[in-house]
């Protein structure tokens, strides 16, 4: 009995530990001789021999193909379902970086608090608190979206002269060359301000012509387009999606065809005749500053019918530059986007002649768009959406925080209301989970890395708290949110929400198809090297891989077992304190996810990818993994504030709470029922012992919006508010110093009416009653009274005329009590 737990002992430490196979030998063969001489037991020499061919089989490669992982190579060649060229391009752009380790199942927490802190150069802060600052001054965004419809002419050339569409063009060309966490601030802090806006400069600093050029472009194409694109001499748009082909940009239904023709050149009106070149038809819909481009960035399908450029007829996507002017170019339609008026249409054109050279990267890179498009797309959606999404979540912060500090009801500002009280919680984790996860990202890609898994994951996960976040403001402002008008802080934001998220891929999809399908492959250690020793039939790669994989497996089957059992109250942690035990949990579901994501492939093979709902919850085990992590690294990164431990336990037990239920819900309708009910004592053997965060964790997030200090001032750091009184948003702060500051007169005038000390009705008449009598001093009556103006201002809403033309902002004109 006691060598019998010995052994089990020593396999579940070699299998925790991940120990290589000649150590396992070595082990094996310890116990063996420790049981015939230590414990006096006779091991008969047909188990030594038995260990001895098992020893060999798994030391000695050669032996081991010839045995076991040759004809696993086999079948393994047969049963892989062959990947489409969109697939293939699709899983190798960009790259995995801190997604790999928690697909580990042994997250290095140190790798991930080593990162360094994203930080902004002098020149960026510079642009931050000067041009990025005067542009949100000039934007109105009431006038833009309900009178104007488009933004004005002294916004436009603002941008167009001050560099912001020329963010991410090289210093060479006469761009800014911001760094990506700079990009993504000078975004976030438009975005406060005005939606329309920040999407007109964030599109040609995304995916579009500038990004694409810098990478693929020729010399001559760099050289003529970037320095116009910087100093906003030319618009650029990109046509990518089409009325039949949204999400599946791979469908895309527009052609071109190699061929021989004759154009005039708009640039220069110079006459070309008899040029290589494509004639080209496109239908596009969808395509932001479609209507107002001067460059069209345009993707297509290509095909060499007549074998101009070699064997090939069916070529693939390409992507070229096309000058508006062009003849056969159709622009300027709009589409009218719910709750912005940032520019978007549809373009157009039928048998288009453009020359060769109008390809981006010339004639070399005809067939490359797809695989240009989605490694780009993989810089563009780690910025852009989340970048918005976490402007709209510092604005909910901000203005519901102080909103619900100074609106009052039954006596009570309406923030200390239950109800209120866990609305305002959402929006504050939410809002510190949003930026957290994308600062993180942004690390990565100002690194180098171009983490294609970890975009998706951003602009599916920020787009859709965004509006929970903004839903939560909605319903704390009431009926203050509910008219439209100057004053309405809110509206035209949660009337954009499902802009946000729409574009760059659905939200649907993004979470069912793109965020695990992707993530499988590209994060597991070994599946990849798998599929492609097996598509290069290569038996001593896949021989390698899969012995690997295997101890994979058997590591983490033991390691969340193990995990399960005790808690993960004896995995080791980065940091000491409140934090260490949320480490301690992640690396437990690291390993959970890591063996539910290989059961799942190992019971459902490739129609794991038609297994969208399975599919999508190993996807949220990832995510939130990778948001819970991202809290932490925030963190640490602000140097552990105190005060804000009540919303990194709210965010980071909020994700936990989250995978737990992926989790649940993945096993719950897994088709293989005996293998489910096995994970699920693995993992769960004391069942689902995570819980939302408490009432007392919500309640500590919700008061740090509404007060003064530190939460507040991170969580909305980086927000344009307007240091005029007048304004909507500007009005906020003041009015709640004011309000707090006079709480304690105010409470002595409502004791004082209770007590029957006043003859007036009226709120205004008993504080000049009260002046009058002596019971306040005049330092006290004008603090009331500036209080009462400022929380006015804060609580009316915009009336206008009965055509609902003329805006009326006579407000304190009329006040009555």
């Amino acid at each position: 009995m006691q060598s019998a737990i010995i052994l089990l002992v020593l396999i579940g430490a070699l299998a925790y530990f991940r120990a290589p196979v000649v150590v396992w030998t070595l082990g094996v063969a310890a116990w063996l001789l420790g049981l015939q001489f230590g414990f006096g037991v006779a091991v008969p020499v047909a188990v030594w021999a038995a260990f001895a061919v098992v020893a060999a089989v798994l030391n000695l490669p050669p032996l081991r193909r010839a045995v076991f992982t040759g004809p696993v190579f086999g079948v393994f060649r047969k049963i892989t379902p062959p990947m489409s060229q969109t697939e293939q391009e699709a899983i190798n752009a960009g790259t995995v970086w801190w997604d790999r380790d928690l697909f580990s199942g042994k997250p290095d927490w140190n790798k991930l608090l080593s990162f360094p802190d994203p930080k902004l150069s002098a020149e960026e802060q510079a642009f931050l608190d000067g041009p990025t600052e005067e542009l949100c001054k000039l934007i109105d965004d009431w006038k833009i979206t309900h009178e104007d419809k488009d933004l004005p002419e002294e916004v436009w050339n603002f941008i167009k002269d001050h560099g912001f569409l020329g963010m991410i063009v090289k210093k060479q060309y006469g761009g800014l060359e911001f760094s990506n966490y700079a990009h993504a601030k000078v975004v976030t802090k438009i975005a406060t301000r005005g939606g329309s806006a920040a999407v007109t400069v964030m599109v040609p600093n995304s995916l579009g012509p500038g990004e694409l050029l810098q990478h693929y472009g020729t010399e001559e194409q760099k050289n003529y387009y970037l320095p116009r694109l910087a100093k906003g001499l030319e618009i650029p748009c990109f046509a990518l999606t089409s009325p039949y082909a949204g999400s599946d940009a791979g469908a895309i239904p527009d052609y071109g065809y190699v061929c021989r023709g004759s154009y005039t050149d708009p640039r220069s009106g110079q006459r070309h005749e008899d040029v290589l070149g494509i004639r080209v038809s496109w239908e596009k819909r969808w395509i932001t500053l479609a209507p107002v481009a001067t460059i069209l960035g345009l993707a297509f399908k290509l095909y060499d019918p007549e074998h101009l450029l070699g064997d090939k007829e069916d070529i693939g996507i390409t992507c070229a530059l096309v000058p508006t002017e062009h003849g056969g170019v159709q622009i300027g339609r709009r589409h009218f986007p719910g709750g912005s008026a940032f520019m978007n249409g549809p373009t157009w054109g039928r048998d288009v002649f453009i020359p060769m050279e109008w390809v981006i990267g010339g004639q070399e890179y005809v067939g490359q768009g797809w695989r240009m498009l989605v490694e780009c797309l993989s810089v563009g959606r780690c910025i852009s959406l989340p970048a918005m999404s976490v402007a709209s979540g510092k604005v909910a912060s901000f203005t519901t925080g102080a909103y619900a500090r100074i609106r009052d009801q039954f006596g009570l500002p309406i923030g200390k209301f239950e109800g209120v009280d866990e609305a305002m919680a959402r929006i504050g984790g939410f809002t510190y989970q949003m930026e957290a996860s994308q600062d993180l990202a942004l690390t990565g890609l100002d690194m180098g890395e171009k983490p294609s898994v970890l975009s998706a994951v951003l602009k599916y996960h920020n787009t859709e708290r965004m509006r929970k976040a903004l839903n939560d403001a909605m319903d704390v402002h009431g009926g203050r949110a509910v008219v439209l008008g100057p004053r309405n802080y809110l509206a035209r934001a949660y009337q954009a929400i499902p802009i946000a998220i729409t574009v760059e891929g659905a939200n649907i999809l993004t979470r069912s198809m793109i965020i695990y399908g992707q993530g499988a492959i590209r994060c597991h250690p070994f599946v990849l090297r798998e599929m492609k020793a097996a598509m290069a039939g290569d038996g001593r790669e896949f021989d390698d891989a899969i012995t690997g994989h295997i101890g994979f497996v058997v590591s983490n089957f033991v390691r969340s077992l193990w995990m399960g059992l005790t808690g993960a109250r004896l995995v080791g942690a980065p940091r000491g304190g409140e934090t260490a035990r949320y480490y301690k949990q992640l690396t437990r579901f690291s390993s959970a996810f890591a063996l539910l994501s290989d059961m799942a492939m190992f019971s459902l093979g490739g129609s794991l990818k038609f297994r969208e709902k399975l599919s999508a919850r190993l996807g949220d085990m990832l995510s939130n993994l990778y948001i819970a992590s991202a809290c932490l690294k925030r963190f640490e990164r602000e140097g552990a504030q105190k005060e804000d431990l009540a919303v990194l336990q709210w965010s980071v037990e909020s994700a936990l709470y989250d995978l737990q239920q992926a989790m649940d819900g993945f096993l719950a309708n897994l088709p293989n029922r005996p293998l489910a009910f096995l994970l699920r004592r693995v993992i769960f053997p004391w069942g689902l012992t995570l819980k939302q965060p408490s009432d007392r964790t919500g309640t500590r997030v919700a008061r740090a919006l509404m007060e003064e200090g530190g939460t507040r001032e991170r969580l909305t750091r980086g927000m344009f508010v307007p240091d005029d009184e007048r304004d909507p948003v500007g009005v906020l702060q003041p009015a709640l110093k004011a309000v707090v500051a006079t709480e304690p007169v105010e409470q002595k005038l409502r004791k004082l009416t209770r007590d029957g000390k006043f003859r007036s009705l009226t709120s205004r008449e008993r504080l000049a009653e009260a002046l009058a009598a002596g019971q306040i001093s005049q330092a006290e009556f004008d603090a009331v009274a500036r209080a009462r103006k400022l929380k006015r201002d804060v609580i009316m809403v915009d009336d206008f005329d009965k055509s609902l033309t003329h805006h009326d902002d006579g407000l304190l004109e009329r006040l009555v009590f």
